[in-house]
């Protein structure tokens, strides 16, 4: 299956594993509860959806690479204690706490959370002494005489023996105690959260055309070809630092990722020539409808590929204001229902107001550490917090600055300030509305009813924050242009164009 669909398995499973009954007690035992394994190539996802499941569910991740431990760190160290039987005394091993298991105790101390995933990577892949014990722990979730806490999921992942020899086969009792999902690279659903995280465009209209080039794990006669789709992840966060810094992005940096010299090559190409696109079609001019002639004819007139280019231009711009109101939209709304809870108090007593406001702000901030300690903490969230903390600060200082009022004066002045901010966010959104009419406005000219059409409809449909803010303000030329193509019968159809095309 495709990594989406893993996740949902692996989602699904944990909100059965922690139903409980009416008593309090889990409906599947603690010792019936299979860990999950996933079997798949490397740098395909399998850490980055725990840390997806993780957030959303609210829970706590605790991961390990168990090639990194040996015998005693994942075991624990042997000790001689004293035990009586009967009348007589005897030195008996013990063992002390496992790295790994004590690490779980150690997260639910520093953050009060109670449940979560303890994710082991490369599991398949552990040391000839460890092995053992590994398997007694796929089996019983202990290490040594420690077992893993109630309330956390064990998830385990490992890859094929084609992919790594050091790769141990496990016995028909332990895969009979695992619930084993097998996953497979697959384009079309990792760009789906790769435009969400904002992966640079130039990187998704690249293997638009050339999705073959999108994951190679193997050996040929020059070496070794390790290209994955976490190397094209951390490629587009490079590229878009390196051009935030003003550093040439050349086929040396790139080569430092996509590890195929051959695609290395060919991306570094393209790239040049995406560049040479975005100073030519000047994309805010178009977002912004002054788009001249000259750019619409040549749009018109461009090749598929290029095509494909510009609107993976246009679209990433807009994709990122989109992502900022969302925030910002989520920030605000945050902050009303704080105001709206204090009101009464601060009403009662304007003195207090600031410290009030302020002590809100701190419980953000432990929110938003012990989300980061938990591991629990989308890039999302982080700056929701983050700009929910700056907020209610500003408004603690900013009463403290008039001082002297009221406690109705006091609410009177937090209210204006709130609804100078969602005026501002309110002009924001009608400038972003506009933007998405001009995009619509540009390829009903340029393309007129043509695939680029449906391949903007596609993207705005698939993207979590196009999506949102359509749904949420509407987008004229979207409702219109869904109707005339009959969006939701032809989505599909691009795909199979792009796939036939011999670029």
């Amino acid at each position: 299956m495709n990594i989406k669909d893993a996740k949902e398995q692996i989602r699904n499973a944990i909100i059965a594993y922690f139903s409980r009954d009416e008593y309090g007690e889990y409906q599947i035992a603690v010792e019936d509860q299979r860990p999950v394994f996933l079997m798949g190539p490397p740098g395909i996802g399998k850490t980055a959806i725990m840390q997806q499941i993780a957030s959303e569910l609210n829970i706590g991740l605790v991961s390990y690479s168990m090639t990194h431990h040996t015998r005693q760190s994942a075991l624990g160290l042997p000790y001689i204690t004293q035990k009586t039987y009967g009348d007589r005394e005897y030195s008996v091993s013990e063992y002390t706490m496992s790295e790994i298991i004590a690490s779980v105790y150690d997260l639910m101390e520093e953050t009060g959370v109670r449940e979560g995933i303890l994710f082991l990577d490369e599991i398949n892949c552990v040391s000839e002494t460890l092995a053992p014990s590994m398997l007694q722990f796929l089996q019983y979730k202990v290490f040594g005489r420690h077992r893993v806490p109630d309330g956390w999921i064990v998830v385990t992942a490992g890859n094929p023996p084609e992919y790594n020899s050091s790769v141990r086969e496990f016995d028909t009792v332990t895969w009979d105690r695992l619930k084993r999902i097998d996953i497979e690279p697959d384009y079309q659903i990792w760009k789906e959260y790769a435009l969400d995280r904002g992966v640079h465009p130039s990187i998704s209209t690249y293997l638009d055309i050339r999705s073959g080039d999108f994951y190679r794990v193997e050996t040929t006669v020059e070496g070794k070809s390790i290209v994955t789709a976490r190397a094209w992840l951390n490629l587009s966060d490079m590229i878009r630092l390196y051009e935030q810094n003003h550093i040439k992005v050349d086929e040396k940096m790139i080569g430092q990722y996509l590890q195929d010299g051959k695609v290395a090559r060919s991306f570094a190409n393209y790239y040049d020539l995406f560049n040479k696109y975005r100073e030519d079609y000047r994309v805010d001019d178009i977002l912004r409808g002054r788009a001249g002639d000259e750019i619409v004819i040549r749009a018109r007139e461009a090749g598929y590929d290029e095509r494909l280019s510009l609107l993976g231009l246009i679209l990433d711009r807009a994709g990122m204001e989109l992502r900022q109101i969302y925030i910002r939209e989520q920030i605000l709304n945050k902050v009303r229902e704080i105001f709206s809870g204090l009101r009464p108090e601060i009403e009662a007593d304007a003195g207090a107001a600031a410290g009030l406001i302020a002590s809100e702000a701190s419980v953000k901030m432990s929110e938003l550490d012990a989300g980061r300690r938990s591991n629990s903490l989308s890039e999302d969230r982080r700056k929701i917090l983050h700009g929910t903390i700056d907020l209610l600060e500003s408004e603690a200082k900013a009463l403290v600055k008039a001082g002297g009022m009221s406690g109705s004066e006091a609410f009177g002045l937090i209210r204006r300030d709130f609804n100078a901010r969602r005026a501002e966010h309110a002009e924001r959104v009608k400038e972003a509305g506009s933007e998405l009419d001009n995009m619509f406005s540009f390829a009903e000219k340029a393309f007129a009813e043509g695939q680029e059409m449906l391949i903007i409809l596609t993207e705005l449909t698939k993207g979590a924050y196009s999506a949102y803010f359509i749904s949420r303000h509407g987008c004229s030329g979207y409702y219109q242009h869904s109707k005339e193509l009959m969006f939701h019968e032809r989505q599909n159809e691009i795909a199979e164009i792009i796939a036939e095309l011999d670029l």
